[in-house]
């Protein structure tokens, strides 16, 4: 019973210790979301409010069929609507974070749905950078596969 008012420091200090990786945690998740989201919708100031273009940034995609695409990153935050989705939805999973100060990456599995109810698979590499104290994306790597063949 000596040790009861020890363990409840120890575990308040814990708690108090871990809450900053996860409100950056979730911070991160909503900009992420938000951007897939904002692709789909066509919603151009939405998806630039997600990006902060750094002179290194890069966006990397590969497809299914084995092509590989450099992205200007540029145009994240001046894209035509035409240039965006043309509606449906997302679902991420499986978030992994590596967050050091006001650098981050996230890798997360994407599954994204057509208006028309077709998925398409992916797994992403997301680079964020907290700028005035909110989470933007200036760089991400997406790899596009077909289901059958995910590894495991």
């Amino acid at each position: 019973m000596k040790h009861h008012p020890f363990l409840l420091l120890l575990f308040g200090i814990l708690i108090f210790a871990c809450s900053p990786m996860q409100n950056d945690e979730a911070a991160i998740i909503q900009v992420l979301e938000k951007e897939s989201a904002t692709w789909r919708a066509r919603d151009v100031a939405g998806h630039a409010e997600c990006w902060h273009i750094q002179p290194y940034s890069r966006i990397l995609v590969s497809t299914t069929e084995g092509n590989t695409y450099d992205v200007p990153t540029a145009g994240m935050a001046s894209v035509k609507p035409d240039q965006m989705g043309d509606g449906g939805t997302s679902i991420n999973a499986n978030y992994k974070f590596s967050i050091h100060g006001n650098s981050a990456w996230v890798s997360h599995d994407e599954v994204s749905i057509s208006p028309e109810g077709a998925k398409t698979y992916s797994y992403e590499i997301r680079m964020l950078e907290k700028i005035d104290g909110a989470w933007k994306l200036v760089g991400q790597s997406i790899h596009a596969y077909k289901k059958e063949e995910a590894p495991r």
